[in-house]
């Protein structure tokens, strides 16, 4: 397996661009059955969004279970190439010989690194970690994560000191650290292209009646995801951001955002279930504590009945069907008041809690990107499917809110779509 090499491409060649679990596996898919695989994702790691999950459904197991196998795939197959820190700057061409302009940005660490951690004990500079949404720090050279693949340092060189400094470059024993690298393009050559791009965590500082980025106790349910992980900001023990404190009551308050026409007016599918699932990570830990649950709607569609039916049986907690309208701060306790108008009852509810989780929806990435004009994208950003001569195709998350496995059935079926291009051509 080479990674990050320029290398022969052809008509019998697919391009992924993304490199989360959807891109994953429609690589891998379409690999195991004889097809040439270019990979190109823009951050430093593969596995997106899932690799930065506690656990996901419907087994409640570790992101991992999923990613190691797909990572091994990629190892011991030499049909896939993969290109991190990488985006796709120009398409040209048609279905059956798509000619792609891919763009390397810089790593400033090469092949030699062996992860020793050299660099990042004599590195003066710390950042904020974005992998834990900046709820902990890094050194400017750092790895993405304990599980990173491929398993090598970065530099963020917005915070790092350079030439100046260069402490990095004279601890490492293998030249693996080249501050001066620059970034190049190079050109590929493919048949057909698959779209994973996947998804953001919405702005929940634009939502301004929920008070996150005001109050420090309020997170968002990726932060959650983060908090409850072992590689997390807390070694994966949920305690309040304000003062590390264990906590005996929470929110959930859902459609943060989401179901709104001054944010995201869809519904993003997974968020209900996010939230049911993280009520069972503090169950884990506070056998004791309170949890309260903020809902318009509860959509749990399909195999996930079950789940929603046996949370709400646990006594310990609280569903209230009411939009929430305000949240205030007890400035001396750092508790938060979370208000909503109970649909049911008619009547206001107020509930002090040590901590709120927005469950904030999911935006699609696509709608930031520079796209081909052959794609089109709906009003909220998400790329329409039948795209026009049936060389390229969006998967998973790039087309719409849905969960993992949605996205790895999505997938496998895009990779096909993928080999039809190529038999049919």
């Amino acid at each position: 397996m080479a990674e990050e090499k320029k290398m022969p491409s052809g008509t019998n060649s697919v391009l992924v661009v993304g490199g989360g679990i959807s891109g994953l596996t429609a690589a891998v898919e379409a690999a195991e059955v004889g097809y040439e695989v270019f990979i190109v994702e823009k951050n430093p790691y593969l596995g997106g969004r899932v690799a930065q999950m506690t656990k996901y459904f419907p087994k409640l197991c570790p992101p991992y279970c999923g990613l190691e196998i797909n990572f091994r795939r990629i190892k011991d197959n030499n049909r896939i190439r993969f290109f991190t820190c990488a985006e796709v700057e120009n398409v040209s061409g048609q279905r059956g010989d798509y000619n792609v302009t891919i763009r390397l940005n810089p790593r400033y660490v090469n092949e030699n690194c062996t992860s020793c951690g050299e660099c990042i004990k004599v590195c003066p500079v710390e950042r904020d970690n974005d992998f834990n949404f900046g709820m902990d720090k890094s050194k400017a050279i750092y790895l993405p994560h304990e599980m990173a693949f491929p398993m090598r340092y970065v530099i963020d060189m917005d915070a790092c000191l350079g030439e100046e400094c260069g402490k990095c470059v004279a601890a490492c024993k293998y030249d693996a650290i080249e501050l001066g690298m620059a970034s190049s393009t190079f050109d590929l050559k493919v048949a057909s292209i698959i779209w994973a791009t996947g998804w953001e965590p919405y702005d929940a500082t634009k939502i301004d009646n929920l008070g996150f980025g005001q109050y420090p106790n309020i997170i968002t349910n990726m932060m959650m995801e983060r908090l409850a992980s072992v590689n997390g900001p807390t070694q994966g023990k949920i305690l309040r951001p304000s003062d590390n404190k264990e906590i005996s009551s929470i929110a959930f308050v859902q459609c943060a955002g989401s179901r709104d026409e001054n944010h995201l007016p869809y519904c993003s599918y997974i968020c209900c279930m996010a939230s049911l699932k993280q009520a069972t990570y503090v169950r884990e830990q506070y056998p004791d504590a309170e949890i309260y649950v903020f809902y318009i709607d509860l959509r749990t569609p399909g195999r996930y009945e079950k789940f929603l039916n046996n949370v709400q049986a646990d006594e310990k907690v609280f569903f209230i069907k009411g939009k929430v309208a305000k949240v205030t701060e007890d400035p001396e306790t750092g508790n938060i008041t979370v208000e909503a108008e109970d649909a049911v009852s008619g009547r206001k509810v107020q509930k002090e809690v040590e901590m709120v989780v927005l469950a904030t929806g999911m935006a699609p990435s696509a709608a930031n990107m520079a796209l081909p004009d052959e794609i089109k994208v709906d009003e909220s950003g998400f790329i329409v499917n039948g795209l026009k001569d049936g060389g390229m195709f969006a998967v998973g998350c790039a087309k719409k809110p849905v969960d993992v496995v949605s996205c790895v059935e999505d997938s496998t079926g895009a990779a096909l779509k993928a080999i039809q291009t190529m038999v049919r051509r």
